[in-house]
């Protein structure tokens, strides 16, 4: 069965970087890094786990059906797959899924960080659509889409961007690269300040 093929894949995959965020988290702070704005953290954890409960709901209710658009859906996929991990290999030791920032530390401005802010958020929605479309799950695409959409524009990208300006030289490195879509030309939107 596809659905369980894949659906096993990305929970595997989730807790092998929950695996390596810890590790991350455990070298940064031996290092003096400090977590900021941690009480939204159950809220991201919330959403997620809400929305892998609701893919295998959906997808149980239409009979585990695979759309007519699969491959297309699933190369997009792989693709956002490949981007994740070098999203992670970029930043190293810097990766996690909370807001763990080492003071005075130098921005990752390499791989996938020359052209964007944060490419993590951008696979992270894009997954969050596409996996639902891949099993004609509609519901979880839409609904989950959206209120992945709103925790990251008003609650954990401000919180990430004012730590860092705070924390680093984030403010003058990104001020001139977009936060999700690579553009010609300066940054269209107010940099964060310090």
């Amino acid at each position: 069965m596809i659905f369980l093929l894949v659906f096993s894949f990305i929970i595997g995959q989730r807790l092998f970087e929950l695996k390596i965020a810890r590790r991350n988290e455990k070298e940064m702070k031996a290092k003096g890094a400090k977590e900021f704005a941690g009480d939204h953290y159950k809220w991201i954890v919330l959403l997620h786990t809400a929305f892998f409960i609701s893919l295998a709901s959906e997808s149980y209710v239409r009979g585990f059906g695979v759309s007519f658009f699969f491959p297309l859906w699933f190369v997009l996929f792989i693709v956002l797959q490949s981007f994740r991990v070098w999203t992670i290999r970029s930043l190293g030791m810097f990766w996690n899924t909370k807001i763990i920032i080492l003071p005075e530390a130098k921005v990752v401005k390499r791989g996938p960080f020359r052209y964007l802010r944060h490419p993590n958020y951008v696979v992270v929605t894009m997954e969050i659509l596409i996996i639902p479309l891949m099993f004609n799950a509609y519901w979880t695409a839409v609904i989950f889409t959206v209120l992945n959409a709103l925790l990251l524009r008003f609650v954990r990208i401000p919180a990430e961007e004012k730590a860092l300006s705070l924390q680093s030289d984030y403010s003058d490195q990104f001020a001139d690269t977009p936060r999700f879509f690579p553009q010609d030309g300066k940054y269209d939107d107010n940099p964060p300040s310090k």
